[in-house]
């Protein structure tokens, strides 16, 4: 067994990964809040009229189809076309559904019908089976539903010229891409909503179809980026969806391309909660923000979406950004009238409370602003009303109040600042002004170190009563660093409830956070970034505490190591594969050395351990990426045609930090170890069950590497992948391979139990067996000892076709799943692949290291596996299609040792 051979520390030391790895794991998949979104409903029963769709146009896309959503009255109205609406298209993501715009149908139809239908939206929405494999078909059906829509209103007076686009997922960048067709024009579009869409990168690069696609549609984006003028918004879920990490969202920033916004679900007004990758779709508050934005974009004049740029993106910000709590104005008035009968009432002191209750009268508050003007450089209100006038529109909706914060030096001529409150019969509410200095609200904290693993922490005490604090967190600004922060309140008699507001405002990205807390109380904040902060950038994130003036606080910041963990996970966790494919290569090459050197092949476990090291692989990727950094060598690089380094991709994401190839080495060594050992126990244990099942075979007299049946096999699945499905025939091979691996554990173990136990003949026959053949020797005979080894070497083969096979399942499941419409998957990605690691896998399964073990090419084999492990990693972390290509070419040397 693979225990036997690892050593109690090596296998303490895999243990230790595999908790470390399981805290990660934890942190990315638990360690967020709660759901807190509200379930949307529907008032009648919904309906999905099919829109029927030009004959040619059907036969060519007969997987996709086009819908209509409706309710009740409506959807029988509009069973009769035309239409008279303003459309929106919904594109769901891959494996989504043509049902998942219910949600926002709905909503938008209850806002339409409070208006008496003065306006109203009309949600289509498509279907597809699956998406990933085939974006470029996606985009091509998306265009021609586009013009067929916008049909359907043809004779109409207010016809619409274009749609609104909603695009959640992988349906977000098909939207996208619609700009880069050549026959597609730009202002068919007029709004691109993108809901949890992985705009930057694929979350798995599994597909160089897939990767192409996106390295098409982002780079016309940024190289036409004046030229578009699509106003485009991005919403993230947060922490909560792990599918889609939110740093994946965020659109380009482009100086010259301003129409674009990216923003957390999390720092959305009237929103304010973190949603998972599906509840993005259906979450209540996240879909009201997105309706009301839709009807504040209405222009009354044509009845459609405005074409205005300015006012879009004003809408939109308005709506997502940042909220004054009053209805967008395109136009705000900025002067107004304070005449009239209202009760006036001068306030001189620098800090004051008013509490109303039923109050019958308005009333002005004035604040003279000559005098506190030069002691003081800010003036802060908050109000706990949440209905009517505002202060201003520089104000700031929250969940429990209204806050505005105003410099005084930016209004030199005002004389007076007057707090109006309105009259509100029944409605009790609190409004509370202050002056202060900066410098005096201002705290710095700087965070823990990365190594103080929470053992260490730092902390601030706020003992003056003022009503708001920023604590700026200082060094704070990279994804590899995560805190808890622990804010205690205590207060002194208090009779009624109060809340504090604890709000973590990162400056260079909307991806604000709000924790809400009832005082006195012990509140803990997890504090981390879904993007790092920009290198010109000199913001520091805030912590923007919204408190109360009866109560005192302490702040405490320290190192969250579980959390660390999850972001390595969280950022980085797509790459594992390479790493462990690495460190597997690094003990088959050991293997296949030892076989050269001694005439044997060591345990997987031991090669393993002993050639399984960070310093083998790392620095060579350290040291190219240096040299690239040089223009000869940059220069002699792109004359070899060489990729782009994976870790010049990272840098440029900002995701390079330090010691992460490090953790991920070891995490993929601790992996490739345990994965080593689930196949050495599925194969003890399938020979067991064939044993079982069948009658007790024998170990094969004559070692036979082209077996009469093998050509056969080998062109049948070759036919198999050419016709349906490369990852198809891939499979079928690999099953074929554990076959006979199966097969010779079992003629292996009805050996052994065959024989007596003799431990003088077994050291004999085990000394002879360790010799070199003689290679004058033509028939070759397979002894218990050979078989061993065979199957020590072929355990490892085992693990590395595994993740080979489990890298391209996407593609045999988009083929199963779309059987019924494409026998053949084109394009077809692991086709090439297919083509040469069939043979490969056939002469392999009939291979054995007697055969072998005396080959001319066995030194040479033997000594690729170590620079194509660091092929992987320095090409295959970021681009996980390319790994298999590392793969199979020390697999083909394998099978070529039979002949040489």
């Amino acid at each position: 067994m693979l225990l036997h051979s690892v050593n109690l520390c090596n296998l303490a030391f895999y243990v230790f990964m595999v908790f470390m790895a399981t805290l990660g794991l934890w942190d990315v998949f638990f360690g967020f809040e709660e759901n807190k979104c509200s379930m949307s409903y529907m008032f009648e029963y919904p309906e999905y009229q099919k829109i029927e769709l030009p004959k040619k146009l059907a036969k060519r896309y007969p997987a996709y189809e086009l819908y209509l959503y409706g309710e009740g009255s409506y959807a029988e109205e509009h069973k009769i076309l035309p239409l008279t609406g303003i459309p929106v298209l919904f594109l769901p993501g891959n494996a989504g559904s043509y049902k998942q715009v219910r949600s926002i149908g709905s909503i938008a139809l209850r806002k339409a019908e409070d208006i008496d239908f003065k306006y109203h939206f009309d949600f289509f929405s498509n279907w597809w089976h699956c998406m990933v494999g085939s974006l470029q078909k996606q985009t091509k059906f998306v265009h021609e539903c586009i013009k067929t829509i916008l049909k359907l209103y043809k004779g109409q007076e207010f016809a619409p010229k274009s749609v609104a686009i909603i695009g959640h997922s992988m349906g977000g960048l098909v939207a996208r891409a619609l700009l880069t067709l050549t026959n597609f024009k730009h202002d068919l579009i007029n709004l691109l909503i993108t809901q949890a869409t992985p705009h930057v990168a694929p979350v798995m690069p599994l597909d160089r179809f897939i990767t192409d696609f996106y390295m098409t549609v982002n780079n016309y984006w940024i190289l036409n980026a004046r030229q578009i003028n699509l106003t485009t918004l991005s919403v993230a879920g947060g922490f909560r969806d792990y599918q889609v990490r939110s740093g994946l969202t965020f659109l380009p920033k482009l100086s010259h391309h301003t129409s674009a916004l990216s923003v957390v679900s999390s720092a959305v007004p009237k929103t304010w909660v973190s949603t998972d990758h599906l509840s993005i779709v259906w979450c209540k508050q996240l879909q009201l923000t997105t309706v009301r934005a839709f009807f504040d974009l209405i222009d009354a004049d044509t009845k459609q979406i405005t074409q205005n740029s300015k006012k879009k993106l004003a809408v939109l910000t308005h709506h997502f950004i940042r909220h004054p709590s009053k209805h967008f104005e395109e136009n705000p008035a900025i002067i107004s009238d304070l005449t009239g009968t209202s009760m006036w009432v001068p306030v001189k002191v620098s800090k004051w409370t008013y509490v109303a209750y039923n109050e019958s009268e308005k009333i002005y508050f004035t604040f003279p602003l000559e005098n506190h003007r030069k002691i003081y450089t800010h003036v802060y209100c908050q109000s706990t009303i949440r209905q009517g006038v505002d202060l201003s529109w520089k104000a700031e909706l929250l969940p429990t109040i209204k806050s505005l914060t105003l410099r005084l030096q930016d209004y030199p001529s005002l004389s007076q600042l007057v707090v109006y409150v309105p009259s509100v019969h029944g409605s009790k509410f609190v409004v509370d002004c202050e002056f202060f200095k900066r410098e005096a609200r201002s705290i710095q904290l700087p965070v823990t170190h990365l190594f103080s693993f929470g053992l260490s922490s730092r902390k601030v005490v706020i003992n003056t009563s003022g009503l708001y604090y920023n604590i700026e967190l200082l060094n704070f600004g990279q994804i590899y660093q995560a805190f808890k922060i622990n804010v205690v309140s205590k207060c002194s008699a208090v009779k009624e409830e109060i809340t504090s507001i604890y709000k973590l405002h990162i400056p260079w990205s909307y991806e604000d956070s709000l924790t809400i807390a009832q005082v006195p109380s012990s509140t803990e904040i997890s504090v981390k970034l879904h993007s790092a902060q920009p290198e010109n950038d000199n913001h520091v994130a805030l912590l923007k505490m919204y408190t109360s003036s009866d109560c005192k606080y302490e702040v405490t910041v320290k190192t969250s190591f579980s959390q660390i963990l999850g972001q390595v996970v969280r950022f980085h966790g797509g790459a594992l594969p390479a790493y462990v494919v690495s460190s597997i290569l690094l003990a088959y090459g050991g293997q296949l050395y030892s076989l050269f050197s001694t005439g044997c092949c060591l345990e997987y476990a031991t090669m393993l351990d002993k050639e399984a090291k960070p310093y083998k692989v790392d620095p060579f990727v350290i040291i190219i990426k240096f040299l690239l950094g040089y223009k000869w060598f940059k220069e002699l690089w792109d004359v070899l045609l060489l990729p782009e380094l994976d870790a010049i991709v990272l840098t440029s994401q900002s995701m390079c930090f330090p010691l992460v190839s490090l953790i991920l080495f070891l995490f993929g060594t601790c992996t490739a170890y345990w994965s080593g050992l689930l196949s050495s126990v599925s194969v003890r244990l399938l020979s067991s069950l064939w044993l079982a099942l069948k009658r007790p075979s024998e170990l094969p007299k004559d070692i036979k590497m082209i077996s009469p049946d093998l050509p056969f096999l080998t062109i049948v699945l070759i036919i198999v992948s050419w016709t349906t499905c490369g990852a198809l025939a891939i499979l079928l091979s690999y099953l074929y391979y554990v076959f006979k691996i199966v097969h010779l554990q079992a003629s292996l173990t009805t050996f052994k139990n065959s024989q007596p136990v003799n431990p003088k003949h077994s050291r004999r026959s085990e000394k002879k067996s360790n010799h070199h053949k003689d290679s004058s020797v033509h028939h070759l005979h397979l002894s218990a000892n050979d078989a061993e080894d065979s199957l020590r070497m072929h355990s490892t083969v085992i693990n590395l076709l595994t993740w080979i096979v489990l890298l391209s399942m996407p593609s045999l499941i988009y083929w199963l799943k779309n059987l019924r419409y494409y026998f053949k998957l084109n394009p077809d990605p692991c086709k090439p692949l297919a083509f040469i690691l069939i043979p490969t896998m056939a002469i392999l399964g009939n291979t054995y290291t007697v055969s072998i073990k005396s080959s001319k090419l066995l030194k040479t084999a033997s000594q690729f596996p170590l620079p194509l492990a660091v092929g992987v990693i320095a090409f295959g972390s970021t681009h996980l299609y390319r790994v298999p290509c590392f793969v199979f070419i020390p697999l083909l040397l394998h099978a070529l040792c039979n002949f040489m």
